[in-house]
C-alpha cells in the first residue's frame, strides 16, 4: 500500500497522519512485520493494526530453504497465503545483495529447457507479491546492518505478461522512503515478448533490459521457445536495440549453451552478426540441466571456443558466474518438486 493510500485509510479510521509515516518506517526500512513489534504505537493501536490488517510477507510460509556451500546464494521456496508457491533467490556479490524474483506463479512459455513451465502458469503475482520476495530477504539482513540493492525479475514467469504489477513493484522499490533501489540497479527478462518492450520505452525509466535469446536459428529457436513463432528473434533484437537507444541502457541477451544443440562456431558467428553495432552484451549461460528435459551443458573447451568467437567480433560476452548450482538455484526447480510432491499426497 503506497504511503498516500495508507495515510488516507488510517484517516478514515481516525488516526493521525503521521501514524502512517509510523507503519511505513516500520514495514519498508525497518523490515519488521509485527504490529505487535511496533513500540512507537500504543497498545490499542498496536491491537487495532493486528486485527484490521495482514502483511504480506509475514503470511508467506517458507516452506524449503536452500543455502550454497559457499554462502553465497540462498533460495527459498515460498508459498502464498491461497496454497500456490514460488521460488526467491538471494546472492551475495562483492557489490552488494541481488535478489532474482519471480514474476508468476509458474510460467506459460514452455521453454523446452526450463523448469519453470513445467506445470504451466497457475497465475499472475501480484505487485505485493513480487516486492514482498525482496523483503523476505531484508528481514533477515536488516539486523545486520544490510540490505538488497538489486533485482532482477528473471524468477519463474514472464514478465511482460504481469507488466503492470511488476513496474508497479519496482516502482515501490524504488522509493527512497521504501527500498531505495537505483532503477539502474533492475533488470527485467523477457523471452521475446515485443508489446512489453514497447511499454517499457513509453514508461521511460533506466531499467535494464535482458533478453532470453538461447538461438538464432528460427527452426531450433522455435523447437527450444515456442514464443519464436509469434514474435521472431529478429524482431525482438530490433524493439530490444529500439529500447537501448532511447533508455541508454545496454541490453543483455540471455542464451544458454546446450551441448551439441546451440553452441558450435556457426551458431557464435550468426549471434555476432545479428548483433554487430548493437548496444548489447551476451551473458553465456552452460545450461544447468534439468531432469525432465534431457539437456546436456558442454565442456569447457566448447564454451570457451564460442566465447572466442563472439570476443573476435567485438561482442561483448562474458560466461555467467555461477551461484548456487548445488542447490539447483536456476528457477523452477523447487517449485516443479514441491507440485510433484503435492499430486502425491
Amino acid at each position: 500500500m503506497p504511503l498516500h493510500r495508507l495515510q488516507m485509510v488510517l484517516a478514515e479510521a481516525g488516526f493521525k497522519k503521521f501514524r502512517a509515516n509510523q507503519i511505513f518506517d516500520w514495514l519498508y526500512r525497518k523490515c519488521v512485520f509485527d504490529f505487535a513489534r511496533m513500540t512507537n504505537l500504543s497498545k490499542t493501536e498496536r491491537k487495532f493494526f493486528s486485527e484490521t490488517f495482514t502483511v504480506l510477507p509475514a503470511e508467506m510460509e517458507t516452506v524449503r530453504r536452500l543455502d550454497s556451500s559457499d554462502g553465497l546464494t540462498q533460495k527459498l521456496l515460498l508459498k502464498l497465503p491461497d496454497g500456490n508457491a514460488i521460488e526467491s533467490v538471494l546472492m551475495h556479490h562483492d557489490y552488494g545483495y541481488s535478489v532474482c524474483v519471480s514474476s508468476q506463479a509458474g510460467c506459460d512459455m514452455r521453454c523446452a529447457f526450463c523448469a519453470s513451465g513445467l506445470n504451466g502458469a497457475v497465475r499472475n503475482l501480484t505487485a505485493a507479491e513480487i516486492l514482498s520476495q525482496v523483503y523476505v530477504f531484508n528481514r533477515d539482513l536488516y539486523p545486520k546492518g544490510d540490505r538488497v540493492s538489486r533485482v532482477v525479475v528473471m524468477g519463474s514467469g514472464e514478465p511482460m505478461l504481469n507488466f503492470d504489477a511488476v513496474f508497479e513493484a519496482l516502482q515501490f522499490l524504488h522509493q527512497s522512503e521504501a527500498a531505495n533501489i537505483s532503477y539502474r540497479n533492475m533488470t527485467v527478462s523477457t523471452c521475446g515478448i515485443i508489446p512489453g518492450i514497447e511499454k517499457m520505452k513509453v514508461l521511460g525509466l533506466p531499467i535494464s533490459l535482458a533478453v532470453s535469446l538461447h538461438a538464432v536459428k528460427t527452426d531450433l529457436r522455435n523447437e527450444l521457445m515456442p514464443i519464436n513463432k509469434g514474435f521472431p528473434f529478429a524482431d525482438v533484437i530490433t524493439a530490444a536495440e529500439d529500447y537501448a537507444r532511447s533508455s541508454g541502457r545496454q541490453v543483455t541477451y540471455e542464451y544458454i549453451l546446450l551441448a551439441g544443440l546451440n553452441d558450435s562456431d556457426e551458431d557464435a558467428e550468426l549471434l555476432a552478426n545479428y548483433l554487430r553495432f548493437n548496444l548489447a552484451c551476451v551473458n553465456l549461460i552452460p545450461v544447468n540441466p534439468v531432469p525432465e528435459k534431457g539437456f546436456f551443458r558442454p565442456d569447457l573447451k566448447r564454451v570457451e571456443k564460442f566465447l572466442s568467437v563472439l570476443k573476435r567480433h567485438r561482442i561483448q560476452a562474458t560466461v555467467r558466474k555461477e551461484m548456487g548450482q548445488d542447490i539447483n538455484a536456476a528457477c523452477g526447480q523447487l517449485r516443479a518438486a514441491f507440485a510433484r510432491n503435492q499430486k502425491s499426497e
